[in-house]
């Protein structure tokens, strides 16, 4: 009797507490799934890191693009002065960045805001798709969309041409949502952009579909002028005020134009921007960049003590050019990145009036808002006085450590607006003040300078280019990047069909589809 009666109050001891079973061996510290959609966590957590990964680092950027719109040099000669930026492909690494930290979170995202009704955090991962594609196609050409997250063995890439029709499509689909979902408050935890201002959102959708407008109207003139008139009318309007700039949070790390500058010493001011800032007499130099340290470097303009480093140089000791103009120290503590901002979109909507599309001002008054609207932004005064100055012209660029780098400029443009121009010269003033005010954002600016000729860039002194990689002549500019070494080996047959889609060799020197030669009008 007594084991029965045992027997029975283990049982019942048992029961009691297997009832609370899951509760007492839940760790009331562990993050659940249910924790994580609380607060949109779990598809929010995502966007902080995919923003950051829109823009590159050293390698692709400091060494590649802002080489070759000539904002900045380098002193250090990389593996032994043959590298990106005497066009000898060395690095290539943007791709990785894009599609590892950009297209890989997004598309979860969009699979899992899907899955749950969260159409808005959907639509907002896939306007970052767009922004990231749309700046890595400016080094490739075509790539891959559509099939994106495809697991067959080969993978097709988009041409260009459908690159941008997937890409205003994707636009318009973004925006309807946002225009549908004007007060919602879900991205504010996860947007230190905009707080999570949808107005604002829509604001840089259309601001988006204007860039890639005016990027194709060389090519495609028609489809141009319907997106760009689109973004234009479009009642969520663009970004026109310094307030609606976006930019992008670095989260708490440095800028890497500050680190590549102080802490590694691998880049100063580039000699075309010595070139037109000092001539031009800009007072936004001192906004970008420190006096070099040594007036032996300037002796050619004492009263302006800055010295840059010609892009594609010849190089000898790294020590040799240190003392050249660093950056200004304020980049040490900046806290975000320039994307797109409303000087941007000025000069496109100059450039816009100029090839006949329906705006409110004209070219002249968007110019001069656009110069205004940078001076403002980069916290330099004198604004006036320069729109004003009808005859400073670049100057020429002399380098004291190597006379095979120095050169006489090619430009002549000056800034004040004269209605009397003719529009080559317009646009020339446009993409000139454009591409000053991109500093440190110089991905849409190389595309203006391979569609237009604008500004007349120096040509580098040491070009290594060769069959390798593509010839580029004395007198020319590199037009793209090649597919990378993992897609020839993992996806050969997706690249060599891209490399029929792209209309040429996989090479540096094959233009993309809208970098068309001749005249711009």
């Amino acid at each position: 009797m007594k084991k029965i009666l045992s027997f029975v109050v283990l049982t019942l001891l048992l029961a009691a507490c297997t009832e609370k079973f899951d509760e007492m061996n839940t760790n009331p510290y562990r993050v659940t799934n249910e924790s994580l959609k609380q607060d949109f966590n779990h598809v929010g957590a995502y966007f902080s890191s995919m923003l950051a990964n829109l823009q590159g680092h050293q390698v692709e950027e400091d060494l590649l693009t802002d080489s070759y719109v000539r904002h900045v040099g380098t002193p250090t000669p990389f593996v032994g002065n043959r590298n990106n930026t005497t066009y000898y492909v060395t690095w290539n690494s943007f791709w990785g960045r894009i599609y590892g930290s950009v297209m890989a979170p997004s598309r979860q995202v969009i699979k899992i805001a899907d899955a749950d009704g969260y159409t808005v955090f959907s639509a907002w991962a896939k306007l970052i798709q767009v922004m990231g594609l749309s700046r890595l196609t400016a080094y490739h050409g075509p790539l891959i969309y559509s099939d994106y997250g495809s697991t067959a063995t080969t993978i097709k890439y988009d041409s260009e041409p459908d690159l941008y029709k997937k890409f205003f499509a994707t636009l318009d689909e973004v925006q309807a949502v946002f225009a549908a979902n004007k007060l919602y408050t879900g991205m504010k935890k996860f947007d230190a952009s905009y707080n999570g201002d949808v107005n604002k959102w829509m604001k840089l959708v259309n601001s988006m579909r204007l860039r890639l407008a005016i990027r194709i109207s060389k090519v495609d003139a028609a489809l141009a002028k319907t997106e760009g008139e689109k973004a234009i009318n479009d009642p969520a309007g663009l970004i026109l005020t310094n307030a609606e700039n976006f930019n992008v949070s670095l989260y708490g790390q440095k800028m890497p134009l500050a680190v590549i500058c102080f802490e590694w010493g691998d880049t100063r001011m580039g000699a075309g921007l010595e070139e037109f800032l000092l001539g031009l007499k800009d007072p936004r130099v001192a906004k970008f960049f420190q006096p070099a340290t040594d007036a032996s470097l300037y002796a050619d303009h004492p009263t302006q003590p800055y010295k840059g480093i010609a892009s594609g140089a010849y190089l000898g000791a790294k020590d040799d050019r240190l003392k050249y103009s660093m950056v200004s120290e304020d980049w040490k503590s900046v806290t975000s990145r320039r994307f797109l901002t409303a000087a941007e979109v000025n000069f496109a909507l100059a450039e816009a009036n100029l090839k006949g599309w329906a705006t409110a001002k004209t070219a002249k008054e968007y110019y001069e808002d656009g110069v205004k609207l940078s001076f403002q932004n980069w916290g330099a005064g004198g604004v006036d006085a320069y729109l004003a100055d009808d005859t400073s012209k670049p100057m020429n660029y002399v380098d004291p450590k190597d006379p095979r780098n120095s050169y006489t400029t090619r430009s002549t443009v000056t800034v004040k607006w004269n209605d009397a121009d003719s529009k080559e010269l317009k646009l020339e003033k446009i993409i000139t003040q454009k591409w000053i005010d991109a500093f440190t954002n110089a991905n849409e600016v190389w595309c203006d300078h391979r569609r237009t000729g604008y500004p007349k860039l120096h040509f580098v002194p040491k070009n290594d280019s060769n069959a390798d990689w593509g010839v580029i002549p004395a007198d020319g500019f590199p037009y793209r990047f090649p597919f990378v070494t993992a897609e020839r080996n993992s996806n050969a047959a997706g690249v060599a069909d891209a490399t029929t889609k792209l209309g040429g060799a996989d090479l540096i020197s094959t233009p993309l589809w809208w970098d068309v030669e001749g005249p711009n009008f």
